[in-house]
């Protein structure tokens, strides 16, 4: 009696185990993250009279509770999420439907709600609540897809997809077309259909375009990718942060020039170097080194990710897994990407490292239901 209890005891603590492996590369990358945030903004806010240790507080507070957050949704077990996933969803949906009458503008788009001190964007957190919404409908249809169903799916993605492109916010939009693209082939649905669906989606962003749908400047902005090397006066401002991210990283060399030490993330040549381009902070203080280990760091994250959703046991975990690892892999890939101008610019921010209570909270919230996932699988 006593050797089956401690059989059933093992085999308990065998599966409701933390992944220290993600759960230690997610604290360590918002650790990192406020350290150079504090190194991007201090100079800065010296230089202006302000407290220089204005954003360094503020995003402190929001990846210590984004910890605890992911510590507390990790002890959920994923598969009871099921009965607040409507709630979640039609909460979103209302949340960027209020945007347009309450929202705070900034930098053209209106995608933000403004509490005091705090700033909310709903469109981070609707990614997440969609990943959810997502595995629990698949889930709920143990022997696979009809048309129908897909046809429900593409609807329940497509809402609040065209809210958020309307804000305008092409990033965002750009990760929910992969992320649910993602997860509808691991649900099943048979590649020539998702072929078909590419094309009329692309066909829609074009009509979306020509139709003036989208903002003047967002089209602009994302064009400007293409002339980089124009000397026209149009293309010049749309550039312009583009080759000034590319000079503070090739300015880093290999070991960089040290923290704090950056001459053009303290004299502010880079504007948005704390939000969208932290990763030339990154690159001019830290160098090829520096840059490196960040990488590095990311892939790793990005893989427990990936392995977690791989050795899930049923369709909900598998789908979560996928969905949040699309999520964070091409965050990171489109972010870094548009420093070194190899991809547009889209105002996604790198994940866990650049400054955002919205985005460190969603990234969190991710990694606690990738880690309840993993609990349950024994991973």
């Amino acid at each position: 009696m006593t050797d089956t209890l401690s059989s059933m005891s093992s085999r308990i603590r065998s599966k409701d185990r933390l992944d220290l492996g993600l759960a230690c590369g997610l604290i360590l990358l918002g650790v990192t993250g406020v350290l150079m945030i504090y190194s991007a903004t201090r100079q800065g806010l010296i230089n202006a009279g302000y407290n220089p240790h204005y954003y360094l507080e503020r995003q402190a507070f929001f990846v210590g509770l984004g910890i605890i957050v992911m510590y507390v949704v990790s002890l959920i077990d994923y598969r009871r999420l099921e009965i607040v996933t409507t709630p979640f969803y039609v909460c979103g949906l209302l949340g960027l439907v209020g945007v347009y009458f309450i929202g705070q503008t900034a930098l053209g788009a209106q995608r933000w709600y403004s509490i005091g001190i705090l700033q909310i964007q709903p469109s981070e957190f609707t990614v997440l609540i969609l990943i959810l919404a997502i595995a629990t409908f698949c889930q709920r249809r143990p022997d696979g897809l009809t048309m129908y169903d897909v046809a429900r799916l593409l609807v329940m993605s497509a809402v609040p997809l065209i809210l958020i492109v309307l804000q305008p916010d092409l990033g965002t939009s750009i990760i929910i077309v992969l992320t649910v693209s993602a997860m509808l082939v691991i649900a099943g649905v048979p590649p020539r259909l998702l072929t078909l669906l590419a094309i009329l989606g692309s066909a829609g962003i074009v009509i979306a375009f020509y139709l003036d749908l989208v903002q003047r400047y967002a089209v602009d902005r994302f064009a400007a990718f293409l002339h980089q090397n124009s000397t026209s006066p149009h293309w010049a401002q749309y550039i312009y942060n583009v080759d000034n991210a590319k000079n503070a990283i090739g300015s880093g060399g290999l070991t960089g020039a040290g923290l704090f030490k950056g001459l053009q993330t303290n004299l502010g040549y880079v504007p948005e170097q704390h939000t969208d381009f932290i990763f030339t902070a990154i690159g001019e203080q830290l160098g090829f080194v520096g840059s490196l280990s960040i990488l590095l760091l990311l892939a790793f994250v990005a893989f427990r990710l990936f392995r977690i959703g791989r050795l899930a046991k049923d369709t909900m975990g598998r789908i979560i897994c996928i969905g949040v690892f699309v999520f964070f892999a091409f965050s990171c890939f489109e972010n870094i990407g548009m420093t070194m101008g190899i991809m547009p610019v889209t105002g996604i921010p790198l994940p866990l490292l650049s400054y955002g209570g919205s985005a460190a909270l969603v990234f969190y919230t991710a990694g606690g239901l990738v880690l309840s996932i993993s609990r349950r699988t024994g991973n």
